[in-house]
């Protein structure tokens, strides 16, 4: 008998839209596995009185070989048929340290381009080879950014993740698309958002980071969405019935 749960995996739970996100699918009763540094208490209480099914990896993105491979160990558990729907959405991302490129140590910003970009590279793999097959629906959601189309000094680590996600995200649709019961992808950039990013952000060395007057003016001008706000808008576009026919899209524009 098929399972009417649906699961999702989600990267980036502790905090911010991602914690936002966990919270809203906890309270929804969802089937829910958390990769982070960190495990919530408060989380696992709320999918307690939900009646949701949580499981919290304390993981490090970094490694996101090792992230890979445990989560497509655990979906091969699984027969074809034990999901209503698979979703996998990445959503774990740093920044490097804020300035030219010139400036960068090289540590950090390895470190910032496996969290952004090979780790989400790795667990689409991972969910797409171990859930072939699947009867249900899967879905990939990409949390991506404006600054992955969009250019912007001293933020080039942050960007090239970005851009890099946005652009496997559309060879994934291309190989999906000819597949029988091929995967719905999409890149999705959830807007401007107060988070501890922004805040990181707003910090910076003036003389560094030339566009820091930008963000201190969204925060200023009220233009920052919640993290609630933005994940409820978030998991309404992955909802949508024609999720995926863009490979790359704006939540703005619904």
């Amino acid at each position: 008998m098929n399972n009417p749960q649906h699961l999702f995996i989600l990267t980036g739970s502790s905090r911010g839209m991602g914690l936002a996100m966990a919270e809203q699918l906890v309270d929804a009763g969802h089937t829910l596995i958390t990769i982070s540094r960190r495990t919530s208490d408060a989380l696992q209480a709320g999918a307690h009185v939900a009646g949701c099914v949580l499981t919290q990896w304390p993981m490090d993105l970094a490694d996101g070989a090792a992230a890979a491979a445990r989560l497509a160990a655990w979906l091969r558990l699984h027969a074809p048929d034990a999901f209503a729907s698979a979703t996998l959405i990445n959503n774990a991302g740093v920044i490097a340290a804020i300035g030219p490129l010139r400036d960068a140590d090289a540590a950090d910003l390895a470190n910032a381009l496996r969290v952004g970009l090979e780790a989400p590279m790795q667990l689409t793999a991972a969910f797409l080879g171990a859930t072939r097959g699947w009867t249900g629906p899967r879905k990939v959601l990409n949390i991506s950014s404006g600054l992955g189309r969009r250019a912007m000094a001293s933020q080039a680590g942050y960007c090239a993740a970005k851009a890099g996600m946005d652009h496997f995200t559309r060879c994934v649709a291309l190989d999906e698309a000819g597949q029988p019961g091929g995967a719905r992808v999409c890149s999705l950039a959830p807007g401007v958002i107060d988070t501890d990013m922004q805040v990181q952000l707003r910090g910076a060395d003036a003389a560094a980071f030339p566009d820091r007057g930008n963000f201190e003016r969204l925060k200023s001008g009220g233009q920052l969405s919640s993290p609630a706000g933005a994940a409820q808008r978030v998991l309404a576009w992955l909802a949508r019935p024609d999720f995926g026919a863009e490979p790359v899209a704006d939540v703005r524009d619904a």
